[in-house]
């Protein structure tokens, strides 16, 4: 049986592999910052991996294809984007070669696009980062017996996309949260932040995540500094992140409802990916295996 929400918002061990989880993200941006930045802000991100689902199959619908119509009328169905930005997204897409068109065999008038490489292998290193952590975290096996069969990532993701689009503690996990992630690189830094902590304890409102130089994080995510210092100026309102000195300096600090924020988020979209896994590869978990 795949695990709860519930089970992963219990578990220490499992906020310590999302900490892992995100270094590994912010590493794939240092590598590949364009097609990274697909997944640095939730609009964007949900964007991809309706993309993705539609090309591979979304469930429960039975036309099949990604084309621009199809992409255009699902983002505004599903609350995901407007009508321009679906169809701006679409295009950059198109002009970074992240999506290629090709012939319809059966329809000339439908231009279909499909992934490139590029995209198909950054979706394929997200994907497998997360499996590795379900299977570190209770000693199954998901992500060699994915590895066998190269079908299994196509048939999981557009799983994996319904039930994150489908999710409102995916897509609405709080405010702080939502305020980072819909701002451009904002999930960046708020995955940065999130990796500055060391240790924590759940009982107090505080946790204490070092000195942090804005310029490091400007000149990493390519960034301006007014909207660094305005993004980190609203959380502060919010009472979310503050410093011991004023205008950003000093010793820094994230109050525990903004880490149960992102905690809360990671455990709905791993609770998704795993039931999916769950659903395309049978069980994968020893039944001698427990959550930590």
């Amino acid at each position: 049986m795949p695990h709860k929400v519930e089970e992963f918002l219990e578990s220490d061990a499992f906020f310590a592999l999302v900490l892992e989880f995100a270094r590994e993200m912010l590493a794939i941006y240092r590598e590949s910052p364009r097609i990274a930045s697909i997944f640095a802000a939730q609009q964007r991100w949900l964007m991809a991996q309706l993309g993705f689902a539609l090309y591979f199959g979304y469930p429960d619908d039975p036309k099949g294809g990604l084309y621009s119509g199809r992409f255009i009328s699902f983002a505004i169905e599903k609350k995901i984007a407007s009508r321009n930005t679906a169809a701006a997204f679409m295009q950059e897409m198109l002009a970074y070669r992240f999506l290629r068109p090709v012939e319809s065999p059966s329809d000339k008038r439908t231009r279909l696009l499909e992934p490139t490489e590029t995209a198909l292998e950054h979706f394929h290193k997200w994907l497998a980062a997360h499996l590795m952590i379900l299977d570190n975290l209770d000693g199954g096996h998901r992500l060699e017996a994915a590895m066998k069969d190269p079908m299994v990532f196509a048939r999981m993701q557009p799983l994996i996309a319904k039930g994150i689009i489908d999710s409102d503690a995916v897509r609405d996990p709080g405010t702080t949260y939502n305020l980072f992630n819909w701002a451009n690189s904002g999930g960046l830094v708020m995955d940065l932040l999130m990796t500055r902590i060391t240790s924590f304890d759940m009982s107090m409102e505080r946790v204490a995540i070092g000195r942090l130089s804005l310029k490091e994080i400007r000149d990493q995510f390519m960034i301006s500094n007014t909207h660094l210092k305005r993004l980190l100026s609203q959380a502060a309102e919010m009472g979310s992140i503050g410093w011991s000195e004023a205008s950003f300096k000093g010793e820094t600090w994230m109050s525990m409802k903004f880490v149960r924020e992102y905690w809360g988020y990671q455990a709905a979209k791993f609770a998704v990916i795993d039931a999916a896994a769950a659903s395309v590869l049978g069980p994968a978990v020893p039944k001698t295996a427990r959550l930590a």
